[in-house]
C-alpha cells in the first residue's frame, strides 16, 4: 500500500540513541519532504526505464547522505519499487533499477 507524502514523518528517520542524529534530522524536517518528490518525479520521469539511487543523486545534484535516504524512505512507503533489474554505478557495481510504484500499477493493474 501507498501512504501519501502528507501522511509520512515530519521528522526524517535518525538514530534514536544520537543527539547529532537527530538534529541532523530536525534541520532536514522542511527539505526531506522536497527532496522526496524531486527524487519520485525524477523516477516518474524515467518511465518503464526506471533509475538506479545513484542515478538519481547524479541527475538531481544530490549528496550520498541526502538522496539515499530518500530513495529508501520512498521504498520503504511504497512510492517505489524495486523493479527486479539491475545497473552499473559509477562505481562499477550493480544496483537496482527502481521504478514509480504509481507507474507500474497502471501499466500491470497490480495494486501496490
Amino acid at each position: 500500500m501507498i501512504r501519501p507524502l502528507n501522511e509520512l514523518n515530519e521528522i526524517p528517520p535518525y538514530a534514536r540513541y544520537s543527539r547529532t542524529s537527530k538534529a541532523a534530522a530536525v534541520s532536514m524536517k522542511d527539505s526531506a519532504k522536497s527532496y522526496e518528490v524531486m527524487v519520485l518525479d525524477y523516477i516518474r520521469e524515467q518511465g518503464e526505464s526506471g533509475a538506479t539511487a545513484d542515478e538519481c543523486l547524479v541527475s538531481l545534484g544530490l549528496t550520498h547522505q541526502n538522496g539515499s535516504a530518500r530513495v529508501s524512505t520512498l521504498k520503504r512507503n511504497g512510492w517505489v519499487i524495486d523493479s527486479g533489474r539491475q545497473r552499473r554505478t559509477r562505481s562499477g557495481r550493480k544496483a537496482a533499477v527502481l521504478v514509480a510504484a504509481v507507474f507500474v500499477k497502471e501499466k500491470t493493474n497490480v495494486v501496490y
